[in-house]
């Protein structure tokens, strides 16, 4: 089994507070693959607000009373009000892994309704991404380590797991095609972890099973450009930080962020700034 999580205070009491609009005081994980079960007992409820995300494998929750058995599968979250009734497992053949926050505040439940999580919902589907399992351990690590303006920092980042939960609720049918939504996160993840290496759209898309012409025509349905200008984004980007923050030569930067032709490199950071890579440097130096 594996465990980590973060309390505000190092207190693990739960309670209300109303000083702010939204207070977050835990989260953490679970991962089970030893332990048989893992389970959870509240009669009465707590002061506040859970959210829990179920990552991989299942769980079994028993809303409203003990007998209930409804299993909560990956891609959904769980909500709980204060002083709901609360009992649910983890079962290690089950390979669960789960993320969790509690929060409190004066204005929680119209905050939740902004996000379109209105005051009737207790599961609902969210798809399963990285970026969920990105902000939970962001906030745990948050918690942990207490650096100034943790806190605000925390709903900051409580109120963004809200927005990604927003979209994906408001999302039209056709978008909430889950193959597709995939295919999309893990195309523009491998391009922003290889733009500068030599890709050809081609490939990747024969690699994925997908026509070019469809994987050009949904990527570009989600992301607004097309393959091959989301990565020359990320390329200029990057080539822009570069110019501003080392003493690299244009070629050198060209190369780096996957040009081996320092004309072309130049040529087309030209098309998208406005300005050759030498001039946008000198630009930069002068503010």
């Amino acid at each position: 089994m594996y465990l980590n999580s973060a309390y505000l205070n190092n207190s693990h009491i739960d309670f209300k507070d109303k000083s702010r609009p939204l207070i977050v005081g835990s989260c953490g994980t679970y991962r089970l693959d030893t332990r048989p079960k893992l389970p959870t007992y509240r009669p009465r409820g707590r002061l506040d607000f859970q959210i829990i995300y179920v990552s991989a494998g299942a769980a079994h929750f028993h809303f409203d009373h003990p007998e209930n058995d409804t299993i909560v599968t990956a891609g959904n979250m769980v909500l709980f009000r204060p002083k709901e009734f609360q009992k649910y497992e983890y079962y290690g053949a089950d390979k669960t892994e789960v993320f969790w926050v509690h929060f409190t505040g004066s204005n929680v439940t119209n905050i939740l309704r902004s996000y379109g999580i209105q005051d009737d919902m207790r599961v609902f589907f969210v798809g399963s991404s990285l970026e969920y399992k990105r902000v939970f351990k962001k906030m745990i690590s948050e918690l942990q380590r207490c650096q100034k303006d943790y806190e605000e920092l925390l709903s900051v980042l409580l109120r963004y797991l809200l927005i990604l939960i927003h979209r994906q609720l408001t999302k039209q049918h056709v978008l909430k095609n889950e193959y597709l939504d995939s295919e999309m996160d893990l195309a523009a993840q491998y391009f922003n972890d290889n733009y500068h290496s030599d890709l050809k759209i081609e490939e990747y898309a024969a690699s994925r099973g997908m026509s070019v012409s469809w994987f050009i025509r949904n990527f570009k349905e989600y992301a607004k450009v097309t393959p091959l200008q989301y990565i020359v984004s990320l390329r200029i980007s990057n080539a822009q930080f570069l110019l501003e923050t080392t003493t690299y030569t244009v070629a050198e930067i060209g190369h780096i962020v996957g040009y081996e032709n320092p004309l072309y490199f130049s040529r087309i950071f030209h098309k998208q700034k406005g300005f050759s890579p030498s001039e946008y440097r000198k630009q930069a130096t002068k503010k």
